[in-house]
Parts: C-alpha cells; structure tokens; sequence
C-alpha cells in the first residue's frame, strides 16, 4: 500500500490527506486528530521506514524558533518525498507589489518561518507558500454569522488568499513534479473589505461599518496580517504543476460555501 506521513493533521492537512486516502493511500499523521503522537519517537520512525511521502504543515516553534519536525526527525527524512506547509508572510510587506517564487525572502516579521522554507528547500522539499487560507468553516461567511468581521479602512490595502480545497489538489499533483517553492493564491488579489462586502451580499445582509484599525479591537495576530500588502503570483504552480485553481477568486470560493 502506497504510504504517506504527515506531521501535524491541521485544517489544511486534513482536505489533504481526504485526497490521498481517496487515491488509495494509507495516511499516517500527527496532530489531534491523527494515529500518532509526535513524541513517540519508536513510533514514528516505524511509520517513517514504510513512507515514501511525508508533509509537515507544522509551524516554527514560537519561543526556540525552530522547525519541530526538522529538528526532532530532519535525520531520518532522507530519500523521500518531502513537502512543506509554508507562509507567503516570507515576502514581507511590498506595498501592495507582485511577488513570486524569485522575490526576495527574509524581509518581513516573519523570521523564523524563513528560516523554516530555506531549510525545507534545502532538503528538496516541495515548500508551499500560502496566503490566508478559506474553506469550509473558516471563511468571512463564518465571521459574519459569527459577529465577526470588520471592514477596515485602509485604502489600497491587497491581500491575496486562496481556497483549502485548491491546496490540497496541489499538494497531490506536485507528487509528479519538480522539488522547490510554490505560491499557491487564487488570481484574484483584493482588499479583505470586498470579501466581507461579498459574504454580506450572499447572506442577504448589510457589510459592517467601516472601521479605523485602531477602533476595531483586534487581535495582535489579526493587526500583524493588516500591516502586510502584497499581492502574490501563482504562475509558477500553474505551468510546472499544470495546476488551475478550482475557485479562482473570492467569488467563486464564497458561493460554492454557502
């Protein structure tokens, strides 16, 4: 049986592995919804030994820094097929500028998740960067059921984000392509307030009123993403995967949730 591993059996692994076990795969994961446990090491060496595919969507430890998987198990990964789960945050802010597979890294807030998509292409991982992520349960239809969404007014603020679904159907096909970075984004980079305006108009509802960020009562981490603009290309994944997404803007993705 064709045999995958994946570390940390998150939001977007899961439509992942659904995929895989689809196709005929036996998946093996971490997480707390997966059959193992990241510190039983006997464990998963012993699933590490029969995976000839392992992905790991697991973040840079937030105090040391570090990669998790590389530093417990970068060992015995050799001579498999490798992906990872990355950030576009790696490009920093550029001001609402394109950024692709060539732009420069390293620049923005984010640090150690830098450090973590060099080391994964280092090894000859397939290393896929990710804007914000929407799907089933986490989109602005949830925030707006939820009393949750804001319009924030910060003219020519873009962000760029793509559906989980069109994640994981790249995931699949990079199995059959070349090692190296992906972005994977819809092509439709947009301000967050014409999401909320679209979800608003889905539901039948008014958009909430437009807001000062400081007035808004965010989060740290929900005003970290507000001070990054940028859009992001997806061609790369188009013509070496010979990937289309499924939801090519906000648009499509939001009316196919509800």
């Amino acid at each position: 049986m064709k045999h995958f591993l994946i570390f940390g059996l998150g939001y977007t692994a899961k439509r992942i592995a659904a995929r895989l076990e689809a196709d005929g795969w036996q998946v093996d994961a971490t997480g707390s919804e997966g059959n193992l446990s990241f510190g039983d090491r006997e464990a998963l060496l012993e699933s590490l030994s029969h995976a000839s595919h392992v992905l790991s969507s697991v973040p840079p430890d937030r105090e040391s820094g570090e990669d998790p998987v590389l530093e417990t198990y970068g060992d015995a990964l050799a001579g498999r097929w490798l992906g990872y789960l990355s950030s576009t945050g790696v490009y920093g802010d550029t001001g609402g500028a394109w950024v692709d597979e060539s732009s420069p890294v390293g620049v923005g807030r984010r640090g150690a998740r830098t450090r973590a998509d060099t080391a994964w292409l280092e090894l000859h991982a397939h290393v896929f960067r990710l804007p914000g992520i929407y799907g089933p349960g986490r989109s602005a239809l949830d925030r707006i059921k939820n009393g949750k969404a804001h319009r924030i007014d910060l003219p020519g603020q873009v962000f760029s984000r793509v559906h989980v679904e069109d994640i994981a159907s790249a995931v699949v096909e990079a199995m059959h392509h070349p090692a190296g970075a992906y972005n994977l984004a819809d092509d439709l980079p947009c301000s967050q307030n014409l999401v909320i305006e679209e979800a608003c108009r889905l539901l039948g509802q008014e958009p909430p009123p437009l807001q000062k960020l400081e007035e808004a009562g965010l989060s740290p981490m929900a005003r970290g993403f507000y001070a990054e603009n940028r859009r992001v290309a997806n061609g790369k994944a188009k013509r070496v995967l010979g990937w289309k997404p499924a939801y090519p803007s906000y648009r499509e993705g939001l009316a196919a949730l509800v």
